[in-house]
C-alpha cells in the first residue's frame, strides 16, 4: 500500500500532467486534421461529394420551366429507320423538320467524324463491278454529307465535338473551325485541363455549323458526373461546352466571356444578366433534377412529323440517345443511369432557373475554421467537464453545423461542408474520451491493485468505481478498530523453524485474513501473528460496528478448522500440537486515517486514540478469560447482540476508566432464553461485586459456571478473575465510595 500511497499523493500533479498530456494529444491530432483538410486529399473529396450527393437526393432541382427538348435517339427509332449511323441525308431531314416546326437551335450530343459511307460517291468507290452509267451517275449525285451541310448552313445548329484526356488513335489534329470566347483578367490556361485528343466533324459539316461544343463529360473518379465542364482546352487555345455554346447561339452572341484570376476561373458571361458560376477549373455544378421523360421526343416521331408542336417551338433542341448499345449512359447525385445527353440538359435548364450549386473559394476556409474552432473546444472542455457534457455540446455544435449547411444548400444554392469538421472533432472527441477512460483505467487498476490485498473485492471495486471515496492526506471519520493476537505465539514458535513459522502464520492469517475481508473490512497491517484492521475507511460502511463484532465472531469459529487441520499435520509430522487461541478487541471511535508516513515511504493507515485503546482491549482479553473485549461506543450499536459487561476498567495509559464489554454471540444466541436469562444474572452479579457484597458474589458465581456451561460458552476465568480480586479485597478493603474501576497494570 505505501508505493500506491505515494502515486496517491500526487495526483494533483498528476491530474495536471494528465490534462496537459491529453490537450496536448489532442492539439496534435487537430493539427494533423486540419492538414489533412488543407491538402485535400481524395477520401476527403469523395466524403465531402457525397455529403453533396445526398442533400440533392434529399431535394433534387424541381424542373420549373422547360426551355431544352431532347430528340431521342432512341430503341423505337433505331428499329424503325435502322441501326446507327443514318444516312446524314435522314439526320438532314429530321434537322430541317426540327426548324420547320420552330426549332431556335439545334444541337447534337454527338459527332460525325467521317464521312457518310452511304453517300452516293462512297457506294460508287467501295462497290465493284458497278455499270459505267450507274457509277457515273452516282459520283454526280451530291453526298449525304453535303446535303446535310446545306441545311445546317440555312439554319443554326451546333456540332459537337469530343476531347479526350488520352491519346486516341488517327485523331485529327487541326483546331476547331471556330472559337467563340474572350477573356477578362488573366487567361485560365493553367486551370483548364487540357485535352490530348480530339475527335471532329468533318469539315464540310464544320463549316456549315453556327457553333462548336464541346460534349464530353467527365465523371469524378467514383463515376459520377456532378460538375460539366464550360471551358475546355486543346493545343493551347481554350474552347466552350456544348450547352454554353448553345445558349451563345440562342441569344445571338459572337463570343462568350470567361473571367478569370491568379486562383483560376470565376465565371462564364453568356450575355448581361447571364453569368454562370464555375469552379477554379471552369466546371458548373448544376442541381441535378430527377430523370424527366416530358422533356424528351423521339427521332421516330420528329422524322414522320408527328410530334407535338408545343415540344419543338421556341425550343432549345438536344439531339442525343438513350439507346443503351450507344453507349451514353451516365450517373449523377440523383440518377444511378440517365443519358448523357440530359445531363446538358440539366446545365441549361439550371441557367434558366438560376439552379447552380456554388461553392466558392471562402467555403474552404470557413470548413478550416469550423474544424479548428470546434477541435479547440473539444480540446479544452473534454478534460475539465468530462465526456458527457461535452459530448452533447458536440452533438448541438454538430447538429446546428450540418443544419447551416443544410440551409445554405436549400436555400442560397451554396455547397458548404460540415461532414468533415464533425467527422475530425468526433475522432477529437473519440481520442479524448479515450484517453480520459484510459487513465480512468488506470486509476481503478492502480485503485484495485493497491487495496485488493487489503479490502474486500466490493469494497475494492466500490472504490474503485469511485476514487474520489478514498480521502488521501488524512481525514477525520468515525471508525471501528480491530486487533486480533495469537495467544501464547511464543511458546508454539519454538516447535517450527524460520520457514515452518512462516507457514504457520500464513495458515491462519489467510482464514481470519478472509473473514475480515469478506464483512467489508480493511486489513491495516501485519504484525507477526498481530492483526490491524478497520471498518467504515476508505468507504463508507453501514453498521460497521456491528460489521466489526459479527466478524470477530466468526474468526473464532475459522480457528476450528484451522486446528484441526494444523493438528493432523502434528500428528503426521510427529510433533506436538499447540492450539491456537486469539484474542480480539474491538473500540469505535472518531479517528484520522489517510496516508501516513514520510516523504520516501507511505502507508494509508489509522491514528488516534480509540485506536490505542482498541489495542489495550485486546490485550485484556486474556486477563479477562474471554476471547473478545469490546470498548462501550461499539457496544451502544451492537446491543442486539450477545453481551455482557466486563469491567469498569483504566487501561495502562489512560487517566479515564472505560466500561468494556465483551461478545458471545450474534444475535440469534442473544434471543435465546437461556442467554437472556444468563445475562441478567451476569449484571446482577456485577453490581454485587461493585456494592463489595463477595459473599453474594462467590454464591452468584457458581450459578453463572453452572449456565455458560448449559450455553456451550467459555469464560469461567472471567468470574476466577473475580474471585481472585475480591480475595485482595477482602485483605485490602478498597474505599467505601469504591466506583468499582480496576487500575491495570499491564497492557
Amino acid at each position: 500500500m505505501a508505493d500506491t500511497s505515494k502515486t496517491a499523493k500526487k495526483k494533483p500533479g498528476r491530474l495536471r500532467k494528465f490534462f496537459s498530456m491529453t490537450r496536448l494529444t489532442g492539439l496534435l491530432l487537430l493539427i494533423g486534421l486540419l492538414t489533412i483538410q488543407v491538402i485535400d486529399p481524395y477520401p476527403v473529396q469523395f466524403m465531402r461529394n457525397k455529403v453533396f450527393d445526398m442533400y440533392q437526393r434529399a431535394e433534387p432541382r424541381e424542373v420549373k420551366s422547360r426551355p431544352v427538348t431532347i430528340v431521342d435517339l432512341d430503341e423505337e427509332s433505331l428499329a424503325t429507320v435502322g441501326q446507327w449511323p443514318w444516312p446524314r441525308s435522314i439526320i438532314g431531314d429530321m434537322v430541317a423538320n426540327l426548324f420547320r416546326m420552330g426549332a431556335g437551335v439545334v444541337a447534337f450530343d454527338m459527332a460525325f467524324p467521317e464521312p457518310d459511307r452511304l453517300s452516293p460517291n462512297m457506294i460508287a468507290d467501295n462497290v465493284a463491278g458497278l455499270d459505267p452509267a450507274l457509277e457515273e451517275q452516282l459520283r454526280s449525285l451530291p453526298s449525304n454529307d453535303e446535303y446535310f451541310a446545306n441545311i445546317i448552313r440555312q439554319t443554326r445548329v451546333i456540332l459537337g465535338q469530343a476531347g479526350f484526356d488520352r491519346e486516341i488513335e488517327d485523331q485529327v489534329h487541326r483546331p476547331p473551325v471556330k472559337k467563340s470566347i474572350g477573356f477578362r483578367g488573366e487567361k485560365p490556361n493553367a486551370f483548364v485541363p487540357s485535352l490530348p485528343s480530339l475527335v471532329r466533324n468533318v469539315p464540310v459539316l464544320e463549316e456549315a455549323a453556327a457553333g462548336h461544343g464541346f460534349f464530353s463529360l467527365f465523371p469524378e473518379n467514383d463515376g459520377i458526373v456532378r460538375r460539366v465542364p464550360t471551358l475546355f482546352q486543346f493545343d493551347g487555345d481554350i474552347y466552350t461546352g456544348l450547352s454554353i455554346e448553345m445558349l451563345r447561339v440562342a441569344t445571338g452572341r459572337q463570343t462568350i466571356l470567361a473571367t478569370a484570376n491568379s486562383n483560376g476561373v470565376e465565371s462564364v458571361a453568356i450575355a448581361k444578366g447571364l453569368i454562370l458560376p464555375t469552379d477554379q477549373k471552369g466546371r458548373v455544378w448544376p442541381h441535378f433534377s430527377k430523370h424527366d421523360k416530358a422533356k424528351y421526343v423521339s427521332a421516330r416521331d420528329v422524322l414522320s412529323g408527328v410530334v407535338d408542336p408545343a415540344m419543338i417551338k421556341g425550343k432549345l433542341i438536344l439531339v442525343g440517345t438513350s439507346a443503351v448499345g450507344l453507349l451514353d449512359i451516365r450517373s449523377t447525385p440523383v440518377e444511378g443511369t440517365l443519358p448523357g445527353v440530359e445531363v446538358h440538359a440539366n446545365v441549361i435548364e439550371s441557367v434558366f432557373d438560376q439552379a447552380f450549386l456554388e461553392r466558392p473559394n471562402n467555403m474552404n476556409g470557413a470548413e478550416f475554421l469550423l474544424t479548428l474552432a470546434v477541435g479547440l473546444i473539444l480540446i479544452i472542455l473534454v478534460p475539465m467537464i468530462g465526456a458527457k457534457w461535452t459530448l452533447i455540446l458536440f452533438a448541438l455544435i454538430a447538429g446546428g453545423s450540418g443544419a447551416t449547411s443544410w440551409y445554405l444548400f436549400s436555400e442560397k444554392k451554396m455547397l458548404f461542408d460540415a461532414g468533415f469538421a464533425m467527422f475530425a472533432t468526433l475522432g477529437i472527441y473519440v481520442q479524448l474520451t479515450y484517453m480520459g477512460y484510459a487513465a480512468e483505467e488506470a486509476q481503478k487498476k492502480q485503485v484495485r491493485s493497491a487495496f485488493s490485498h487489503y479490502m474486500s473485492p466490493a469494497l475494492v471495486e466500490r472504490l474503485a468505481e469511485d476514487p474520489s471515496g478514498l480521502k488521501l492526506g488524512g481525514e477525520n471519520r468515525p471508525m471501528t478498530l480491530l486487533f486480533c493476537d495469537v495467544r501464547g505465539f511464543t511458546s508454539i514458535s519454538e516447535l517450527f523453524d524460520a520457514e515452518g513459522l512462516t507457514k504457520l502464520i500464513n495458515k491462519f492469517l489467510t482464514p481470519l485474513t478472509n473473514v475480515i475481508l469478506n464483512r467489508q473490512g480493511t486489513i491495516d497491517k501485519y504484525m507477526g501473528d498481530c492483526i490491524m484492521a478497520f471498518w467504515n475507511a476508505p468507504l463508507d460502511v453501514e453498521n460497521h460496528e456491528r460489521e466489526g463484532c459479527l466478524s470477530a465472531l466468526a474468526m473464532i469459529d475459522s480457528l476450528v478448522e484451522v486446528n484441526e487441520r494444523l493438528e493432523k499435520e502434528a500428528e503426521e509430522e510427529g510433533r506436538p500440537h499447540i492450539p491456537l487461541k486469539i484474542g480480539i478487541g474491538l473500540n469505535t471511535g472518531v479517528c484520522c486515517v489517510g496516508n501516513m508516513g514520510s516523504d520516501q515511504r507511505f502507508d494509508y493507515s489509522v491514528l488516534g486514540d480509540p485506536v490505542n485503546l482498541a489495542s489495550r482491549l485486546e490485550g485484556q482479553s486474556k486477563a479477562y478469560g474471554v476471547t473478545i473485549v469490546i470498548g462501550e461506543n461499539t457496544y451502544k450499536n451492537v446491543l442486539d447482540l450477545a453481551c455482557i459487561e466486563l469491567d469498569l476498567i483504566q487501561v495502562k495509559g489512560k487517566t479515564e476508566a472505560v466500561r468494556i464489554y465483551s461478545v458471545l454471540g450474534d444475535d440469534t444466541v442473544a434471543q435465546k432464553p437461556e442467554f437472556i436469562a444468563y445475562a441478567d444474572h451476569h449484571a446482577k452479579l456485577l453490581q454485587a461485586y461493585r456494592n463489595q457484597e463477595w459473599a453474594k458474589v462467590r454464591d452468584m458465581i457458581v450459578s453463572a459456571n453452572q449456565m455458560i456451561d448449559e450455553l456451550g460458552m467459555e469464560h469461567h476465568g472471567l468470574y476466577a478473575l473475580y474471585e481472585e480480586r475480591m480475595k485482595e479485597y477482602e485483605i485490602n478493603p478498597p474505599a467505601a465510595d469504591w466506583d468499582g474501576v480496576f487500575i491495570a497494570t499491564s497492557k
